[in-house]
């Protein structure tokens, strides 16, 4: 049958509303909440039903969220909607993993379809919740997971399914982003610009997760599912955040012709040697060229640049989160599980499946590429004969370097080095010999380079 058949039948059959459960609501969930009240007849008319908020669950029944709810609708009891037969679908926005999992796997053992925005749940609890999805016939629709209102997801399973993707080069991480525009074109230091990014709500109390490259690499795992079927560990992927960024950095990658952007990148080795196909993944802070378009994305904007083997470089620009941009995603979701495209969808693509991966990993000390170099170095002859032979030991090939001249005040001087092409574990050899020579001051600081 095909899908157009399929929605039709569906839009005929379904005359009874379809019922919305909601638990959470913070900022998204009050944005969620806000569009499908606000906007009940538009959405309606889009999933061919009547879409109807029924119930909203939170743990705080008495804070202001600018939203006027009708009686009845908020509740601080969650088997109103976990014993509910006539709610068809729960929207999870709590956050977080340990109750979300639980949250999400009994509402899918009560036959509720599922929306979420939680990339955490997804990363770390992928196979188990859609293997009980899969039990209980029911779907799981999480584009709002990666990029917020970037239809990124939705894409990658739909409209590029006739390319083999070769790469995804992503800033996926919107406070990461706004820290290195502001240190890029206010010179602004690292430790006031995660406070300007808390200040406007970019950033959490606690920034960790964010700078260290958690986040992004939780979804670069879900970005590798979806465009490669491949199940990744996220803890597996080598990842490296942007604590050690400085503002020299900035200035020598503006001489170099690049900008800083901290970078989840998946790309297809295909080398002839290597046989079958290996997919490589990352996550690190990166000189990008001044020329690419994702130098140009800016403050606490997302992008992803997809190439595909058919189509070619497409790419995608946008908000990452936020409040009405998440929204629309999720909104979007509801829609399509309300209209019947995500049970086709989900049926299909069988998403965290242990079935096997289309991809196998590359080692990560087998990753060919550019790197920069900062290192801090006592100002006397001979220093740069020792980095470089270090370098040359291991194959590297120097690209560019600058020194600048000595003042008296210093006790070391700033040595940038750029490479050719190297293998990472052959670069990660020569930094841990470098660490240890007395003409060294500090720990090498390390950035990859891409175009």
């Amino acid at each position: 049958m095909s899908e157009i058949c399929y929605l039709k039948m569906k839009s005929e059959q379904n005359n009874q509303p379809y019922r919305i459960g909601l638990v959470g609501l913070g900022t998204i969930g009050t944005g969620v909440a806000k569009i499908l009240l606000q906007q009940k007849e538009w959405i309606s008319r889009a999933a061919c039903r009547n879409v109807e908020l029924v119930r909203i669950c939170d743990n705080d029944l008495t804070r202001d969220r600018g939203l006027d709810l009708p009686p009845g609708l908020l509740t601080d009891d969650l088997a109103s909607i976990a014993n509910d037969p006539g709610i068809d679908l729960v929207v999870e926005l709590v956050g977080g993993v340990g109750f979300a999992r639980t949250l999400v796997l009994s509402m899918l053992e009560k036959g509720k379809n599922i929306v979420t925005a939680n990339k955490a749940l997804l990363a770390n609890c992928g196979t188990e919740i859609f293997s009980t999805a899969r039990k209980y016939g029911k779907t799981i629709a999480f584009e709002a997971a990666v990029c917020g209102g970037i239809p990124i997801l939705g894409a990658l399973e739909t409209t590029l399914q006739a390319n083999r993707i070769q790469s995804i080069h992503a800033i996926v991480n919107g406070t990461c982003n706004y820290i290195l525009t502001q240190m890029e074109e206010k010179g602004t230091d690292y430790a006031e610009a995660i406070r300007n990014a808390q200040q406007l709500g970019y950033a959490e109390a606690d920034p960790t997760l964010d700078v260290d490259g958690s986040d992004s690499t939780q979804k670069l795992a879900i970005l590798a599912q979806l465009g490669y079927r491949t199940n990744v560990d996220w803890r597996q992927i080598p990842k490296q955040g942007i604590q050690e960024v400085e503002a020299i950095d900035i200035q020598f990658a503006r001489e170099l012709g690049y900008k800083i952007r901290l970078l989840a990148v998946a790309e297809l080795d295909e080398s002839p040697e290597k046989g079958q196909p290996e997919l490589e993944l990352f996550v690190s802070p990166t000189l990008v060229s001044e020329e690419s378009s994702l130098a140009d994305v800016r403050n606490a904007f997302n992008a992803v640049k997809v190439l595909g083997d058919v189509v070619g470089p497409v790419f995608f620009h946008g908000y990452g989160a936020g409040e009405l941009p998440t929204t629309s995603s999720v909104i979007g979701d509801i829609i399509d599980t309300a209209l019947g495209r995500t049970a086709i969808t989900f049926s299909a693509m069988n998403y965290w499946s242990q079935d096997g991966n289309a991809y196998q990993l590359k080692d990560p000390k087998e990753i060919i590429g550019k790197t920069y170099l900062r290192l801090m170095v006592e100002d006397r002859p001979g220093v740069l004969h020792e980095i470089s032979g270090v370098l040359g030991r291991f194959n590297i090939s120097i690209a560019a370097m600058i020194q600048r001249d000595s003042q008296q005040s210093q006790e070391a001087i700033p040595l940038i080095i750029t490479t050719h092409d190297a293998k990472e574990g052959d670069m990660l050899q020569a930094i841990e010999i470098l660490s240890t020579f007395d003409s060294v001051k500090s720990r090498p600081v390390r950035m990859r380079v891409r175009g």
